[in-house]
């Protein structure tokens, strides 16, 4: 049975504890610091692997997103629907990734306004390469196992769906 960490070593508890004598007990401040910080965690260590490559996680998500559709291209207000982003964060990722050669914009034939981001041969092959070191991190997840990574899943699909990231169907 793990040892319970002593409180002077996790801030987190320290901050819940001191909320409790100001506030009362309130379980979901412990839980959202929790998931911030891990969030900051997690971002730090997938950035450190995809950097090598001149990417954010931001990018290659995006350039993970056009390898998955079927010809390599995508409206960009497609885009933001899928990676859950606002358009000026789109065009911002899509346009840093249009600079490194990794992805090219055209006109999208099928609407005059709208614009087409395509994954490059170099896009591609830099995507590869990064998913490769991601995967061989687990994502930054290795204190992990497969089961307790289907738990984390399975505890924030609730705010997710509420969210409107997905619907049950």
């Amino acid at each position: 049975m793990p040892k319970p960490l002593s409180l002077s070593f996790d801030p987190i508890a320290r901050a819940d504890e001191l909320w409790k004598q100001r506030w009362g007990s309130v379980p979901p401040m412990a839980a959202i610091t929790s998931i911030m910080r891990a969030h900051q965690i997690l971002l730090a260590e997938v950035d450190a692997v995809v950097r090598p490559y001149g990417l954010t996680f931001a990018r290659y998500e995006a350039l993970v997103l056009l390898t998955f559709s079927k010809q390599g291209e995508l409206p960009m207000s497609k885009i933001g629907e899928r990676l859950m982003v606002h358009p000026t964060s789109v065009t911002n990722t899509i346009d840093r990734l249009v600079r490194s050669g990794l992805v090219a914009k055209r006109p999208n034939p099928n609407d005059g306004r709208g614009t087409l981001a395509s994954i490059t041969d170099r896009g591609r092959e830099v995507c590869e390469a990064a998913t490769r070191d991601l995967m061989a991190m687990d994502f930054g997840l290795g204190a992990y196992d497969a089961e307790e990574c289907g738990e984390i899943f399975a505890l924030l699909r609730p705010l997710r769906m509420a969210a409107g990231d997905f619907r049950e169907d």
